[in-house]
């Protein structure tokens, strides 16, 4: 039984770490796809067509009971989803990505816990009183861990030397020839991918309190964004034909692997765990990802770990303590909410306050005994 309790508090918590496992899975395949030649516009594409095939058979089975009528302000809902975070997004981000590196590209993208955080709170989504010790966790928390990101990609330090990187080369690369003004550029493509990014995550909120079908609204959300995707593919390499081809290589492997997880299993999950726990404790676990690819990066590419990695490392982790202890009395279990229901009970009273069959008021406890039923309960249960 109390593995079991234990087992349903951790859910969120798991659930996140492996959210940003697959996606630091993601960052390698989508890189090794780009590098190869790929557009990013139509990767985009083959994505969502991925996600949406394997995803929809499951919503159709699944959600046959509790999805919801489609209204048309759901609708056009599910259709603002699809542009912010799979087209608007996706694409700025790795455009964004092939102005500077996939370093700064990474780094840049961990300001999205501060930005989700910051519109949960001007959205009511998200508790915060500032002389509450607790609220004042959660901001330091997501200042630390978007720190501790920045921290990760600018501050080298010395190698620590792992054992497992002796005598092997190492694939890391470094992009020495990134000019200002494409750092610049990158930067605002990346911040404005992000705030549509936090832009989706609150708008994914909203819609599941009047929509609470997650696997019907993942795979809407793929169905528009493969289509809306499309129209901008379509516009933006108008004439090149060549784009579209994918063959038993890289490119198909990041399709499938980014459809299936990032795109399907990604924007279910966190809609799952954002229905109990909010928008702001799924992206302040965003920059546990850094530290995801740093190691697995120092076991399969032979990259090596240094102090500056380590210590960001360290500082994303306490700041995700810090938000997750300050988001502690946020949720409140089912049973502790069923002791918030007023407590009501079927007294029968008459007019000198004794209790018989004749009349029936339902009242609460306060009012029964403003009433008097108290005590011609006990004087009832004196006489027998």
């Amino acid at each position: 039984m109390k593995f079991q309790v234990l087992f349903r508090r951790a859910k969120p918590f798991l659930a996140v770490v492996f959210l940003q496992v697959g996606l630091a899975g993601m960052d390698i395949a989508s890189k090794a796809a780009l590098n190869e030649g790929m557009s990013n516009y139509v990767f985009v594409v083959y994505r969502h067509i991925v996600a949406f095939l394997v995803i929809a058979p499951f919503a159709v089975i699944l959600d046959k009971k509790v999805r919801p009528r489609m209204t048309l302000l759901t609708f056009g809902k599910l259709m603002l989803m699809s542009l912010l975070e799979p087209v608007i997004d996706q694409n700025l981000y790795f455009l964004g990505m092939k102005y500077t590196t996939a370093t700064f590209a990474s780094a840049m993208a961990n300001v999205l816990p501060a930005i989700t955080f910051l519109m949960a709170c001007f959205f009511r989504l998200e508790k915060v009183q500032l002389m509450s010790i607790r609220s004042q966790a959660k901001i330091v928390g997501t200042i630390a861990t978007v720190a501790g990101a920045m921290i990760m990609t600018l501050v080298r330090g010395p190698d620590i030397g792992l054992p497992w990187t002796h005598g092997r080369s190492s694939h890391e690369n470094q992009n020495n020839g990134v000019t200002l003004k494409h750092s610049i550029k990158g930067s605002i493509m990346i911040t404005i991918g992000c705030f549509s990014w936090a832009c989706f995550m609150i708008l994914q909120a909203v819609t599941l309190k009047t929509y609470p079908a997650e696997l019907s609204l993942t795979a809407w959300i793929c169905l528009f964004g493969t289509i809306e995707g499309a129209l901008v593919a379509v516009a933006v390499e108008r004439g090149n034909t060549a784009v579209w081809s994918i063959g038993w290589d890289y490119k198909l492997l990041a399709a499938v692997y980014s459809g299936i997880f990032c795109s399907g299993i990604a924007y279910y999950v966190q809609g799952l765990v954002m229905k109990e726990r909010g928008p702001v404790f799924v992206t302040a676990f965003s920059p546990l990802s850094m530290v995801v690819v740093a190691i697995i990066s120092s076991f399969i590419l032979a990259e090596k770990m240094y102090l500056g990695r380590l210590f960001g490392a360290i500082v994303i982790v306490l700041g995700l303590y810090f938000v997750v202890w300050g988001k502690k009395n946020d949720h409140k279990s089912p049973a502790m909410k069923e002791q918030e229901i007023p407590v009501k009970q079927m007294v029968n009273i008459t007019d000198d306050g004794t209790i018989n069959g004749h009349s029936i008021c339902e009242v609460t406890i306060d009012e029964v005994r403003r009433e008097g039923a108290v005590a011609g309960v006990e004087r009832l249960n004196n006489k027998n």
